[in-house]
C-alpha cells in the first residue's frame, strides 16, 4: 500500500511543480474557468457554456504557442561566494550577456534546484507527524511534504533582468536561503519570460553547475570565562613553534641518544670535538575542548547539537589559547584553530560536513577526550544524551581538574534526569536553543 501511495504521490508532486512553475495567477484563473465550463457544456443544446470552454482553450493554446517560441541567445556566469550559512540568504552574482540580435525585455532570473523526491524507503519508514489531518494520514501526504522539506536544499528568489539591448550586459544579484548544512550543489540557471497574454511562464535553461559549502546555523553564544591556565603540550618545540610561541634556548649540554639532529650546536662541536646539544625550556598555552557528541540518529536534536558546537567554536576561540574540536565520525577527528593553526573556519568546514556516527559506542569518543586530558585547560561538551558513559566523561573531567561546561541538548518535552555528583549540567531544548544558551552564566 505505502508504495502504491508513493507512486501516486511522486507522480502529483512533479505534475503540481510543472503547474506552479508555468502558470501565472491569470493562467490559473483561465485553466479553472476552462475546466468549469468543459463540465457545464457537456450538453451544448441546453447551455452556451461550451462556448466559453472553447473561448478559454484558445488563449491557452496561443499562450503556449509564444511560450514555445522562447529562444533567447545569452551567455550566464555564476560567480559563487565560498561559504553560506543555513537559513541565511546566499547572495550569488549571475553575469548576463546578450548574444543576440534583438533585445530581450521582461525576463526574470532563478536557480532551478533538482526537485525534492524522498526515496520510498524513506517514505515507509517516516512517521505521520502528530495532528495531521485523516485525509493526509490516509494518503500519505503529510509524510511526504515533512520529508520533502528536510530533503529541499535551499529556497531560490527570482531576479528580474533589465532590458538587455544587442550586445549588451549586466550583473544581477540572486538570493538563495539554504535550508541546511552541507555542500549545496547548484545545476541551472532559468531565464523565465510571461507571454504577451500573460498566462503561462515560458523557461529558458542554462546548465552552470557549482557548489557552495553551507556553515551550520549559529546562535549567539555567551563568552564564557574559562577558568584554567596554561599546560605543558606535550610535542615539545614542534608543536610549540606551529603554534606561535618562540622556544627559549637555556643551556648547552652533551648529546644524548636520542636527541634530534636539529638541536646539535656545530659551533662548539668543531671547538670540543664532542657532540654538543641545544637545551629548551619547555612549552605551556591554553587549550581547550569543544567535545560534539555524534553517537546518535539525524534529526533535529542532532542539527542542534551541531549549531550549538559550530556557535562555541566562533565564539570559544581566541588569538591566545588553542582550540581543539573532538568527534567521532567513521574515526576520531580533531580538528585544531588558534593562533598560526588558522581560524574557526576549519572548526565550521567539518561541522558542516559532519553525520551521525557509525561507531556503536560513545565510548570511543570518551577515550579520544581523556587522552588529551594533560595538555587541557578547559573542556566544552555538547551531548545529546544524559545516560552514564557521558555522565562518567564529565565527572572525570571535572575530577582532573579541568573546568567543563556540560550541555545536553533533548528533545522539545523530553525528560531529563540530573545526578549531582557530575556538578551543573545546562540542558537545551531543540527549537528553543537561543533561549537556552541565554541562560548559560558567562
Amino acid at each position: 500500500m505505502d508504495r502504491l501511495r508513493y507512486l501516486l504521490l511522486l507522480r502529483g508532486a512533479g505534475l503540481s511543480r510543472r503547474l506552479r512553475q508555468r502558470l501565472t495567477p491569470a493562467g490559473w484563473l483561465a485553466s479553472s474557468g476552462m475546466l468549469a465550463a468543459a463540465a457545464l457544456g457537456l450538453d451544448t443544446n441546453t447551455t452556451m457554456a461550451y462556448q466559453a470552454f472553447t473561448f478559454a482553450l484558445a488563449l491557452i493554446f496561443s499562450a503556449w504557442l509564444a511560450a514555445l517560441c522562447f529562444r533567447p541567445r545569452l551567455r550566464l556566469r555564476r560567480i559563487l561566494p565560498r561559504f553560506g550559512t543555513a537559513g541565511q540568504p546566499l547572495p550569488v552574482c549571475v553575469r548576463v550577456e546578450n548574444l543576440g540580435r534583438g533585445a530581450q525585455r521582461g525576463l526574470t532570473l532563478r536557480e532551478e534546484l533538482p526537485e525534492p523526491r524522498p526515496s520510498c524507503e524513506e517514505f515507509r519508514r517516516a512517521e505521520t507527524p502528530a495532528g495531521a489531518h485523516w485525509l493526509g494520514r490516509l494518503s500519505g501526504l503529510s509524510r511526504w511534504r515533512g520529508l520533502s522539506k528536510q530533503i529541499q536544499a535551499a529556497r531560490p528568489e527570482e531576479a528580474a533582468l533589465p532590458d538587455l539591448p544587442p550586445a549588451g550586459d549586466c550583473s544581477v544579484t540572486l538570493r538563495l536561503t539554504p535550508s541546511k548544512r552541507g555542500m549545496l550543489r547548484l545545476e541551472n540557471l532559468a531565464v523565465v519570460r510571461t507571454d504577451p497574454l500573460g498566462l503561462l511562464r515560458s523557461f529558458w535553461r542554462h546548465r552552470e553547475a557549482g557548489s557552495v559549502l553551507i556553515l551550520p546555523k549559529r546562535y549567539p553564544a555567551p563568552s564564557l570565562a574559562l577558568a584554567g591556565g596554561r599546560r605543558y603540550q606535550q610535542g615539545g618545540v614542534a608543536l610549540s613553534s606551529s603554534v606561535g610561541e618562540s622556544p627559549e634556548f637555556v643551556s648547552l649540554r652533551d648529546y644524548r641518544p636520542g636527541d634530534p639532529p636539529r638541536r646539535i650546536h656545530w659551533k662548539s662541536q668543531a671547538r670540543t670535538g664532542r657532540l654538543i646539544v641545544k637545551e629548551y625550556q619547555e612549552e605551556y598555552f591554553v587549550r581547550h575542548a569543544l567535545v560534539l557528541d555524534t553517537f546518535a540518529a539525524p534529526g533535529p536534536v542532532f542539527e542542534e547539537a551541531v549549531s550549538v558546537a559550530a556557535s562555541f567554536a566562533c565564539s570559544v576561540l581566541t588569538q591566545e589559547s588553542l582550540l581543539d574540536l573532538l568527534l567521532v565520525a567513521d574515526e576520531v577527528y580533531c580538528v585544531t584553530a588558534g593562533r598560526s593553526l588558522g581560524g574557526e573556519e576549519r572548526m565550521l568546514e567539518a561541522l558542516a560536513a559532519v553525520g551521525p556516527s557509525p561507531q556503536p559506542s560513545f565510548s570511543v569518543l570518551a577515550e579520544a577526550v581523556l587522552r588529551r586530558l594533560d595538555g587541557l585547560s578547559a573542556a566544552i561538551c555538547v551531548l545529546q544524551a544524559w545516560d552514564e558513559p557521558r555522565r562518567s566523561l564529565v565527572r572525570r573531567l571535572r575530577a582532573g581538574g579541568i573546568p567543563t561546561v556540560a550541555m545536553v541538548v533533548k528533545e522539545p518535552g523530553g525528560a531529563f534526569q540530573p545526578e549531582a555528583s557530575c556538578g551543573p549540567v545546562h540542558v537545551l531544548e531543540a527549537g528553543r536553543i537561543a533561549e537556552g544558551l541565554a541562560g548559560i552564566d558567562a
